[in-house]
């Protein structure tokens, strides 16, 4: 089976570039690496990471910590997927 975890933030006023490295830095410094992961950045100084597992939904998995509180606008958000496989073809 294949997991997705989705690690998703909001910097604090003028610090998204640096909420950008931070998450950067912490998805290559997981403890085990992921089959892939990848980054993306929205509008609101929004960073998200996703990474992808081969292993079950319950599984324990490295995920990216909270960032100091000074560094986001509000708490991060995390969400748990079961992939099932291509949307289309």
């Amino acid at each position: 089976m294949t997991v997705a975890l989705m690690w998703e933030a909001r910097a604090a006023e003028g610090r998204g570039a640096e909420l950008l490295e931070w998450a950067r830095s912490q998805a290559s410094g997981l403890v085990r690496e992921p089959l892939r992961s990848e980054l993306l950045r929205a509008p609101q100084d929004r960073v998200l990471v996703l990474t992808w597992w081969d292993a079950g939904y319950d599984d324990e998995l490295p995920e990216l910590p909270e960032p100091e509180a000074g560094l986001i606008s509000r708490p991060v958000h995390r969400w748990r997927f079961e992939s099932l496989g291509p949307a289309v073809g």
